[in-house]
């Protein structure tokens, strides 16, 4: 099976590295698209957040969800998450969340804050995993912590990730760093994550920029969806696949 191409004003590399990637070996990995960290009466709001920022990153990542399932690639929706009766919850974590007056496990308009099961945990009906796609709870910001991310991805033989979701500087860039240092190579789709400022997400953007794209490269979605379409453009031009 041939390759996509390497993506559009990808920096500070073109991303791939190989130059060449494909469906098969390559995961979508949408980072923590839940209500609690989206909708104003969710756990980021009730630490004070401004949620502009993230809320922005739905449409984008709607249409990348809708380009990307075309494909058949494999997609991983992550949950920061704990256990209704918070064992898996560390002290330290706790604590943090008490300061800020949003204690993990307390009760808000949709539920108990950042709990399994609870209406604010979920995704945003937007985003909503489809039948077939991975949804992996976390207790952590990095995907991989606690979880078994790399057994699927290993599985699948999976040697390249796209990442989107939320926040920027928090979850999507403690997976980015465990991900490039399991030798994975990592796009992060910029306009399909957020933060709770632009700065903060910036300057995720300035520090992949250093030693040649030390933890990764990233562009914008539509660089992507190009990769994605012209593809699909050459497949239908092919004289194999001509009816």
């Amino acid at each position: 099976m041939s390759g996509y191409q390497v993506v559009d004003q990808s920096a500070p590399y073109p991303w791939p590295l190989a130059q060449s990637w494909s469906a098969s070996d390559t995961a979508l990995i949408m980072i923590d698209m839940q209500r609690d960290f989206l909708e104003e009466d969710g756990y980021f709001g009730s630490l004070g957040e401004n949620l502009d920022h993230v809320q922005r990153t739905v449409e984008p990542c709607r249409r990348l969800l809708d380009a990307v399932r075309r494909t058949g690639m494999l997609i991983v929706h992550t949950r920061e998450s704990h256990r209704p009766d918070l064992s898996d919850l560390n002290a330290t974590k706790r604590l943090k969340g008490e300061r800020k007056g949003a204690a993990i496990g307390s009760e808000g308009p949709m539920g108990r804050l950042l709990v399994r099961g609870e209406y604010g945990c979920d995704f945003v009906d937007a985003l909503a995993p489809h039948a077939g796609e991975v949804v992996l709870d976390k207790p952590g910001n990095s995907a991989f912590y606690a979880t078994d991310l790399r057994q699927i991805l290993s599985a699948r033989g999976i040697t390249r990730l796209l990442l989107a979701g939320v926040t920027t500087d928090v979850c999507v860039s403690s997976t980015l760093r465990d991900a490039n240092d399991r030798g994975l190579d990592c796009l992060l789709l910029e306009d399909c994550c957020g933060a709770a400022t632009p700065e903060l997400h910036e300057a995720v953007l300035r520090s992949m920029e250093r030693e040649g794209g030390i933890f990764g490269a990233y562009a914008h979605s539509d660089g992507l969806l190009r990769s994605l379409a012209q593809r699909s453009q050459a497949t239908a031009a092919s004289p194999e696949t001509a009816s």
